[in-house]
């Protein structure tokens, strides 16, 4: 992992397994999905694809454009042997030993054949991702990586992100739409503190090209103020850093703020309202008797107040008579 954070890839292809998995289907093979997928997670420094390429030459192309190392293997009729598997599981071994910065391997293929090697580069100490189809992922290898992607689930955002106005140019719509794909993706990296710096270098992992001076802002920061003013995000300025935090973005703006003010407004209404009941019941028995509360308070307390008085001349006339007056 480099200083600030992130990881260093390094991808690995079984393209004959891949093959595999798309057969009978009729969309092909996307690198660039894959790729995109990948770089949220950290710096791609190496990229190799190994398979017969005379059986898959219309998928070069593609691949070379991607800046992949295409590794040409043997077929297995003249080889006897799965010479793809053994050839990247020698690279990748090599790769771990020699280079000690790559720290991320990413497998991408379902073959179970794999699951040794997954275990030996984690006993190494590297953070092992692994990347294949659905229906030809072997269940051994899924479990075994520290994390694992299907091919399908790339693509599909939850919807955080929110439509972009019409009216806006189309340079400042391109700059918003990278901005929110990359703080999106740092979202799903599960990065709780979002800086501007964080969020620029993911831009520029997404799209190397970016540079903000383009799209007509001076600086990363202007960009970030211009977002804001949109209703695209939320920023707050780090007391230390004095820098940029996007606190929240999406539908995030929407969702938040409204859950946290419910229960408060229903609570202080309760306990308002159990304090006045009495004198509220008070009131409409005296509007029932034709007088008005103020008046007939007072009275009504002085006459609870007199009915003991009233009695206590009473009590002696009631008293027994003393048995010594008494003759037979």
């Amino acid at each position: 992992m480099t200083d600030d954070g992130d990881r260093s890839l390094a991808i690995f292809i079984d393209f004959e397994n891949l093959a595999l998995g798309f057969h009978g289907r009729r969309d092909r093979f996307d690198i660039e999905r894959v790729l995109e997928r990948l770089v949220e997670k950290g710096k791609i420094v190496c990229k190799k694809a190994y398979a017969d390429w005379s059986r898959f030459s219309s998928f070069t192309t593609q691949l070379h454009e991607a800046a992949i190392e295409l590794i040409e293997i043997p077929r297995r009729a003249q080889s006897g042997k799965n010479s793809a598997d053994i050839r990247l599981c020698v690279d990748a071994m090599d790769l771990s030993y020699s280079k000690e910065h790559i720290d991320t391997f990413v497998i991408v293929s379902g073959d179970s054949d794999f699951s040794p090697l997954v275990s030996k580069l984690k006993e190494l100490g590297k953070h092992v991702i692994g990347l294949g189809m659905q229906e030809s992922t072997s269940e051994l290898l899924r479990d075994n990586c520290d994390e694992f992607i299907y091919y399908e689930d790339l693509g599909q955002s939850p919807g955080l992100t929110p439509a972009l106005d019409a009216h806006l140019p189309e340079t400042k719509r391109k700059a918003f739409a990278l901005l929110l794909e990359s703080l999106l993706a740092l979202r799903r990296e599960n990065k709780e503190v979002l800086w501007s710096s964080m969020v620029k270098d993911t831009m520029k992992r997404k799209k190397p090209s970016f540079n903000e001076s383009y799209h007509g802002y001076r600086t990363f920061s202007e960009l970030l103020e211009d977002a804001q003013k949109e209703g695209l995000l939320e920023l707050e300025t780090d007391k230390r850093s004095r820098t940029y935090v996007v606190t929240r973005f999406g539908d995030e703006l929407r969702s938040q703020p409204t859950a946290s003010t419910k229960p408060v407004k229903k609570k202080s209404r309760r306990r308002r309202g159990s304090s006045k009941k009495k004198p509220v019941e008070a009131a409409a028995v005296d509007t029932q008797n034709g007088s008005l509360p103020a008046q007939v308070h007072p009275p009504a307390e002085s006459e609870a107040a007199s009915e003991p008085e009233a009695e206590s001349p009473t009590a002696p006339a009631e008293l027994p008579i003393d048995d010594a007056d008494i003759r037979f």
